[in-house]
């Protein structure tokens, strides 16, 4: 019987001590995110300018909402989002392929794994300068050296309502090409040899090997950063601050670069937050599709 006691008393000592130790973290979630979210949703219910404080504050039920489905504006910017996923296969199918090959038939690998990582730690900020000079209309060196082999009348890149979106789609996969590499060289050096030679010995060619063994050994790998991919492009920001505002013509406008406009600029509070729940549905309404999809091509 005091054996017992004891074992209960450490036990709960042992819990008591977890709590502590998580406890930081714990407070650190809850005021940061957890609030946070639960305010958003309140708020999106609501018609606030918090400039004006509390006193302002006037539920209008889901009037955002229905604001939200004939706002030009935010629907274009749902549509750029849903062209911007388009980066998310392109990077991927680049990283693998430069993995196999930085995996198998390159020498000097650590630098080539260096040299492709960089622009993915490095300042977004720096990167965005760097492309901004690269893609000037007049005096970038992209332009230059398409107009020194016979193109007359090149793109204006980010000052061209045409091509301002594929411009920070091309820099979007130049940033993240490096990261996903990395991990998928990880992938490959994780996949057993003997399922190659075992496939050398049945004569089986480079194309059968990758389409029998490497893609569908890298299937968890790819969904993890399917997933992590999709997500990351409906939170860009960055790029678009620096590079475009938005414009021109709001053909870079995205949810998230239309919220803060509305939130922080035009200080509409509760009409941002209504963005902010749509955005969080399509993140959870492509993740759930992504989770129930995994169990046809994702093998573990």
């Amino acid at each position: 019987m005091a054996a017992r006691r004891s074992s209960g008393a450490i036990q709960r000592k042992e819990t008591l001590a977890g709590f502590l130790f998580v406890g930081p973290m714990l407070i650190g979630v809850t005021v940061l995110t957890l609030l946070p979210i639960l305010a958003t949703f309140g708020l999106s219910l609501a018609d606030w300018n918090f400039i004006a404080g509390f006193d302002g504050l006037k539920w209008v039920g889901f009037d955002n909402f229905e604001r939200l489905a004939k706002d030009a504006a935010f629907l274009k910017s749902l549509k750029n989002n849903a062209y911007f996923l388009l980066t998310v296969p392109a990077y991927l199918a680049v990283s693998m392929f430069l993995a196999i090959m930085i995996d198998k038939h390159v020498y000097l690998k650590s630098y080539f794994k260096v040299a492709y990582f960089m622009p993915y730690i490095s300042s977004i900020v720096a990167v965005a300068i760097v492309w901004q000079v690269l893609f000037h209309p007049s005096a970038g060196p992209v332009n230059q050296l398409l107009m020194a082999l016979g193109v007359e009348n090149p793109p204006k890149w980010i000052a061209d309502p045409k091509y301002a979106l594929p411009s920070l789609m091309m820099i979007t996969v130049w940033t993240a090409i490096g990261f996903n590499m990395i991990v998928y060289i990880a992938g490959l050096q994780s996949i057993p040899r003997d399922l190659y030679e075992a496939a050398d010995i049945d004569g089986a060619n480079a194309w059968v090997k990758f389409k029998s063994i490497t893609f569908p050994q890298l299937s968890s790998t790819s969904f993890f950063l399917l997933v992590t991919g999709i997500i990351s492009t409906f939170k860009v920001f960055d790029l678009i601050a620096i590079l475009t505002k938005g414009g021109p013509l709001s053909s870079t406008s995205m949810i998230v670069w239309y919220l803060y406009d509305t939130a922080f600029v035009n200080l509409k509070i509760g009409y941002a937050s209504s963005m902010a729940v749509v955005l969080f549905a399509c993140v959870l309404l492509i993740t759930l599709l992504q989770w129930a999809s995994q169990k046809k091509w994702v093998n573990y």
